[in-house]
């Protein structure tokens, strides 16, 4: 394929900096700074209003901010070989009617891990910034919830769990932001095999 070749082949493409050759990129750059202002105003509008905050500066102008925001994933390999992808924090993008969109939570969801062993499942959840006593820790027998609801950290957490677990006997320790859980799976009882009459 030759230059002038590859060079048509990729001004064809949707993409804004190949669209009309090298001349329009300032035209491309102005496109995505409307695009970046768009979300910027529906993120302002969509964002709960414990996250917008309005600070005062040293020349007196009030200006708002939002957030914080935050956003991440973790992709660990299971025993299977499959690839495992979590996300966490308290906003997604997702695409509604072709349009992207950003979906904001008050509370951020927090990284965790499940750990199945042999008589126990394990969790650990990260809670960066909180302290021991304001962490709500419930469960029952399939699924862990995981709260936190301070004025400067909220977050939320629902786990479902591989296996059957007796809550009641869970031991959890919290240490530098990470909280471990330990829960002792439920004996399966072995039902007695009784005779059926003919």
């Amino acid at each position: 394929m030759s230059e002038e070749d590859r060079w048509s082949h990729w001004s064809k493409k949707e993409w804004p900096f190949f669209r009309g050759g090298l001349g329009d990129i300032d035209e491309a750059f102005k496109e995505m700074e409307e695009l970046m202002a768009k979300e910027f105003e529906d993120l302002a509008k969509n964002a709960p209003e414990t996250l917008i905050r309005e600070q005062t500066l040293p020349d007196g102008t009030k200006v708002k901010s939002w957030g914080p925001f935050v956003y991440g994933y973790s992709v660990t390999v299971g025993p299977d070989g499959k690839p495992k992808v979590r996300e966490f924090g308290n906003f997604k993008a997702e695409t509604r009617l072709g349009e992207p969109h950003l979906d904001i939570k008050e509370k951020r969801e927090p990284l965790a891990d499940v750990i199945p062993g042999d008589g126990e499942v394990r969790v650990i959840v990260e809670l960066p910034g909180v302290e021991k006593k304001d962490i709500k820790l419930s469960g029952t027998e399939d699924k862990l919830t995981i709260s936190v609801d301070t004025p400067e950290r909220k977050y939320f957490k629902e786990v479902e769990l591989p296996a059957k677990v007796e809550t009641k006997k869970a031991t959890s320790t919290y240490k530098n932001g990470v909280l471990d859980i330990t829960i002792p799976k439920k004996k399966e009882e072995k039902t007695k095999s009784e005779p059926i009459n003919i």
